[in-house]
């Protein structure tokens, strides 16, 4: 949102003109950081119905925070001031919400903040593992080399889970077919054959007499039925939302047959990934821990990974830590104590990361092969079936006739 003002700096010299903020406090917050004394701040005119910016829909995507981070490290290569930096960057972004977190973090670094301070205020773009990773890069003076280390990172995440995701939009279309199709049969179709068949007077076999009732409920209770299930997933996204119930929807999705295995290697490969990432810019094997907790996406493994790290800190070693928990493959394990004993543990996560990513893109791939010919052939058969159910009883009436 734009917002005009008036103000006044520190010589006394009147100022004038517009900032681009979320909201007015930050408007001031903003300005007063410059070192003007605003006297008056209003918000442009609205925008019409058809062009308003509908501002709490705005999000930075995974894509903008990999393209900034390979920005931030070429400039901060090219030795230029971190204000210059992200000044440079507000005014150039195409992502308003990014562009008004990037002014105000060049505010925050003009009024003396450290950027990873600056950033820390910004959680709905930046990770706590993204800070951290700053704050590493501050402590070591080699930021150009962090934001490298942090788009890399960033685009390999991206691709893993992206290509999880997408794998699962076909067969949420086909059962979306499916349902609608069935729904459709039994409560406008079914209804209509029926009755010629109950007129008929003859004996009705089981398996249409199962039909013809499932049809005769939805079209009796479909509505209600239909506001239970939204009722009830409404319950159920709320339940999810609470810890306790993220905790056992998380643990639960690990023992699903088959996307269980992939759920588990897509974790692996993350929790593999960051605390390699970490390890690389200097963070402490505790804090990695820590920080890859909150990030791995997963109420379960987070728990374990606390765990771990709690039994670090008592003095154990990592692979012993590791062991005590039936959902670190032996593997994993075995690869994290040559890494301590060889010294070589970063390059060691690395060459697991790797291994699990291909894992997980095998299984992504081999789920697609065996998903599409299943899905259209369980469509085929159930409606194949619903038919049947109807046109047999039909072709004997009239072979009977």
């Amino acid at each position: 949102m734009l917002f005009n003002y008036k103000a006044i700096d520190t010589t006394g010299v009147p100022r004038e003109g517009a900032i681009d903020a979320i909201n007015v406090d930050i408007a001031i917050n903003s300005l007063q950081r410059r070192g003007l004394s605003v006297s008056s701040i209003k918000a442009e005119e609205k925008e019409s119905f058809l062009t308003k910016k509908f501002t709490f829909l705005e999000r930075v995507s995974n894509k903008d925070i990999v393209i900034l981070s390979r920005q931030l490290s070429t400039l901060f290569e090219a030795q230029i001031s971190a204000l210059r930096i992200f000044r440079l960057l507000g005014s150039e972004t195409s992502n308003h919400l990014l562009s008004v977190t990037l002014n105000a973090v060049a505010d925050d670094l003009q009024g003396g903040s450290s950027i990873s301070n600056a950033l820390s205020k910004h959680p709905k773009v930046f990770s706590s593992f993204y800070i951290n990773m700053v704050k590493a890069g501050e402590e070591s003076g080699k930021l150009n080399d962090v934001f490298m280390y942090l788009a890399d990172y960033m685009d390999r995440t991206y691709e893993v889970t992206s290509k999880a995701k997408n794998a699962l939009i076909y067969p949420a279309f086909v059962v979306f077919t499916f349902v609608a199709v069935m729904s459709l049969m039994l409560t406008v179709v079914i209804p209509k054959i029926s009755q010629i068949i109950v007129d008929s007077g003859q004996d009705i076999p089981l398996y249409t007499q199962i039909v013809l009732s499932i049809s005769d409920f939805f079209v009796a209770y479909g509505l209600i039925f239909l506001v239970a299930v939204i009722v009830g997933f409404f319950f159920f996204i709320k339940y999810i939302h609470t810890r306790e119930g993220r905790f056992q929807f998380d643990k639960f999705k690990l023992t699903i047959p088959y996307l269980g295995t992939l759920y588990k290697k897509l974790y692996l490969s993350r929790i593999a990934d960051n605390l390699n990432t970490m390890l690389v810019s200097a963070i402490p094997i505790l804090k990695a821990l820590e920080i890859t907790s909150d990030v791995v996406g997963n109420a379960y493994y987070e728990t374990i990974l606390k765990q771990i790290a709690e039994d670090v800190k008592g003095g154990n070693s990592l692979s012993s830590a590791f062991e005590k928990y039936e959902e670190m493959p032996g593997i994993l394990i075995q690869m994290i104590k040559v890494g301590e004993e060889s010294g070589e543990l970063g390059s060691i996560l690395a060459s697991l990361a790797k291994f699990y990513r291909r894992e997980v893109t095998n299984a992504v791939d081999t789920m697609v092969g065996l998903i599409e010919p299943v899905m259209i052939v369980g469509l085929g058969v159930g409606v194949a079936v619903l038919l049947a159910s109807v046109l047999i009883p039909i072709y004997n009436i009239s072979s009977n006739a």
